[in-house]
Parts: structure tokens; sequence; C-alpha cells
């Protein structure tokens, strides 16, 4: 069967103790069930600027957001293993995401070498031109042991559980293995609810039974807000353009006074 390559949802995210997803589990056996996919460790590669901006603007919670990102479920061995690579977007609260399936060494060739496939899709368009516009490059890897849930009745409406959510910024290649820091604290659970239109009643008197209330995470950012490092790389590059009598750094003037630079030089 082939995979879903368009998807039109809302997204909300909640953070579970361990005791808390017990007993969340038992209130939804009957109404939902592990799908196809089961349980598995979801790979990603985060695509980026060397400034970070995406994920930078992401953090400011826009109206309109966008990423890309490199996919596997499951830890690749090679290059034969199914990828995806994905286009996500967010527009005042929905979420829609597009990707095109391939091979990890297509997918690879294509995001890292510039080689396009050879087959040709609508997909594969926007994603070209996604990379046209946009200066990316592997920018973090992030993986999570995942169960995901959809509803017996409602197969459209579905649920993911994400645990040991771990990141690095080296050795950017799926195949390099899962291993990295830890994102939140171990004894703590991701939950997302995906909803194709309105939340189920039954799934929000659970919730509100439970007093478990949504709230606004992002793996990727967690992991660029904890680390400092990442930030400066964006200083680092535009060093010779900051203004060194103010210890604070605006980047959008700086930019400025770079792209004034390169235009005076011709470049």
């Amino acid at each position: 069967m082939a995979a879903q390559t368009v998807f039109k949802r809302y997204e909300k995210k909640y953070l579970l103790t361990r005791d808390q997803e017990a007993e969340f589990l038992k209130k939804i056996s009957g109404r939902m069930e592990l799908d196809k996919y089961g349980e598995c460790t979801i790979c990603n590669i985060y695509f980026d600027s060397p400034d970070f901006d995406l994920i930078r603007n992401s953090i400011e919670k826009p109206i309109y957001k966008e990423k890309l990102r490199l996919r596997t479920y499951g830890v690749p061995k090679d290059g034969d293993h199914r990828a995806f690579v994905e286009i996500k977007k967010k527009f005042d609260g929905i979420v829609y995401k597009r990707r095109a399936e391939m091979s990890l060494s297509e997918a690879e060739d294509y995001l890292y070498r510039g080689i396009h496939p050879k087959k040709d899709s609508q997909i594969l368009r926007e994603l070209d031109w996604f990379l046209k516009t946009n200066d990316v490059q592997p920018a973090v890897y992030l993986a999570y042991d995942r169960r995901a849930y959809a509803g017996i009745q409602e197969p459209e409406f579905r649920l993911t559980l994400d645990r040991n959510i771990r990141a690095r910024y080296k050795q950017l290649k799926l195949t390099d293995g899962s291993v990295g820091e830890r994102v939140i604290p171990e004894d703590v659970t991701l939950m997302e609810i995906k909803i194709p239109g309105a939340m189920p009643f039954w799934m929000s008197r659970i919730l509100s039974d439970m007093s478990i209330f949504p709230v606004s995470i992002s793996k990727y950012g967690e992991f660029y807000k904890t680390h400092p490092e990442l930030y400066m790389s964006a200083v680092n590059n535009h060093k010779k353009y900051l203004d060194t009598a103010n210890d604070v750094v605006v980047l959008d003037s700086v930019r400025s006074k770079k792209a004034q630079a390169k235009h005076k030089a011709g470049v």
C-alpha cells in the first residue's frame, strides 16, 4: 500500500507523566488501537539555514511557518531504506504536510548533493522551489521511539506517543545511528493528537477529566533553545558586521549591513 503523501489537520501536543500515560491508555482502550506502524523509532534530519532561521522563526510563533526534514521509520542500515522528504507548514493553526517517498540514497543525493530524483511529481516541484528559495543544509538529527494509534471507528483520528526524544547536531546522516542527547525528561511522554476536523467529544472529555492541557512545544525547538552554540553560529557568520560597542546582537541589523556591503562590492 502506498504511503500517504498529503496531510491537512490540526495537531495538539501534550506532556504526560508515566502515570498519566498509563491511565490515559486505559481510558482510550476500545476506541483507539495501534496503527500499521505500531511501535518504531522515527529518525529525522532537520534542514535549516546556516543561521538557523527556520527554527528561530518557528519559536517566535508566527502565523505561518515551515520546515524541511528527511525522515525514516526505523533506523536505516543502508541507502536502500525507504525514506520521506517532507515539507511541513503551519498556517493559522492548521498543519499541512507534503512528502515525497524515495530510497534513502536517492533522498541524500537530492538534499545533500543536489541530484534530482529521476521521477517527477507536484510535491517534488514544491520541494524544488523550497530548496531554490531557502539556503538550507543538514542542521539537526532528531529521533524518538513512537507508538502510533488510530481510532477504531474514526481511522483518520490519530495520536502518537513519543518517548526517548534525542538529538545531535553532528554526524548528520541517518545511517550514523540513533544516539543523541535527551531533549525532554526521561519520565515524560510527548503526546500529539492529530485531528482532521473537530476533536471527538469522548476525547475532549477524557482530557478534561484528567486535567491534561495542550502545550506549545517543538522537539527541534527545545533542542535549539538549550544549545547556545547553535545561536552563536549565526553570530559567527556575521562577526565583522557586529557593533562592537553593544553586546546585544540584532541579527536583522547585521544582516542588513552584510547585504549592503555585498551590494557595494557587486557580489
